[in-house]
């Protein structure tokens, strides 16, 4: 690692936010560093909450952490949102860019948002966002906020991410139980009913705790259903408290270690598979007759890349 990152890292644990910036995007863009800067934080990690904002598309997810946002800092604690939106195909940016419904805490250094692509990750959950929830918490944010793509059925990967998952539904989606049924129900230590106004947010919450009931755990942590009005603010306050008590919940067990160990596995496999993606693309620039053979039509010839890729990477 050079001085000028090394400089950067001791600058981003005392809470400067030009550091943080600039480490975050030597991660986002796999750069050469990028592995040893993660080693060299993770022994100063575990000190903020991680939260997961899942849920179906249109569900209010990212009004609902706009709330969230004025509430925690009315408390001056920092919070900081990763944004994950579908990646461009073109670019591997993010599209969407959900923070641009933040824009109202842009001026201020207590809030920190930030867009990232999902990198053709299904259920929004690329290696990227496991490795800069880690420098926003070296970084001394007291909350960080992931909100999902939004792909309903494929959200499952964020309880592998972060220390508490919430699961916003809507009453009139007609999705709550197609959601729980393909796994939410599993995931969520918190529910949340948004748009509590409208009609059926009642019997949603019922529907809820009636399935809660029907599924054995072994958890002591009841997961609590807030009805919420993002829009208003109503019920956020109840939120933050539930998100409070869930943090509490997991201190008095220490840890949790079925719920480490799937969040370690998941983050191996994700620097595994950008690291082998890394070599790959090393071995075919170092050639430029495989960069011909992949940009042309002939199958044959990839088949057969394949094969040497693959033993190039069991080398390195």
């Amino acid at each position: 690692m050079d001085e000028v990152t090394k400089k950067r890292i001791k600058n981003l644990q005392e809470g400067d936010r030009r550091a943080l910036s600039r480490v975050l995007s030597l991660v986002e863009e796999q750069d050469d560093q990028a592995f040893e800067i993660l080693e060299h934080l993770f022994e100063h990690t575990g000190k903020g909450m991680s939260v997961g904002i899942t849920g179906p598309a249109g569900a209010g997810k990212s009004t609902l952490i706009d709330q969230l946002i004025r509430l925690v800092r009315k408390q001056d604690q920092k919070i900081s949102v990763l944004a994950v939106d579908p990646s461009s195909p073109f670019s591997g940016g993010a599209v969407l860019g959900d923070r641009v419904r933040m824009q109202g805490h842009c001026s201020d250094d207590g809030v920190f948002i930030r867009s990232v692509g999902s990198r053709g990750k299904s259920g929004g959950v690329s290696f990227a966002t496991r490795a800069l929830l880690q420098i926003l918490d070296v970084y001394g944010s007291e909350y960080t906020v992931v909100e999902t793509v939004g792909a309903g059925q494929s959200e499952v990967d964020i309880m592998n991410l972060v220390d508490t998952t919430v699961v916003v539904l809507t009453p009139e989606s007609g999705d709550s139980i197609q959601a729980l049924k393909a796994g939410m129900l599993e995931i969520a230590d918190v529910f949340v009913i948004n748009k509590k106004d409208r009609e059926g947010a009642n019997r949603v919450a019922h529907d809820i705790e009636m399935m809660l009931s029907l599924v054995p755990s072994e958890s002591q942590w009841k997961p609590p259903i807030i009805l919420t009005s993002a829009q208003s603010g109503e019920g956020v306050a109840q939120l933050l408290e539930a998100l409070q008590n869930h943090r509490g919940y997991l201190n008095t067990l220490q840890v949790d270690p079925a719920r480490l160990r799937r969040k370690r596995k998941a983050f191996l496999y994700e620097m595994i598979q950008t690291r082998l993606a890394g070599y790959v693309e090393e071995w075919i620039d170092r050639d430029p007759h495989r960069r011909k053979a992949l940009e042309s039509t002939d199958e044959p010839n990839l088949y057969k890349m394949v094969k040497e890729g693959i033993a190039a990477c069991l080398k390195s």
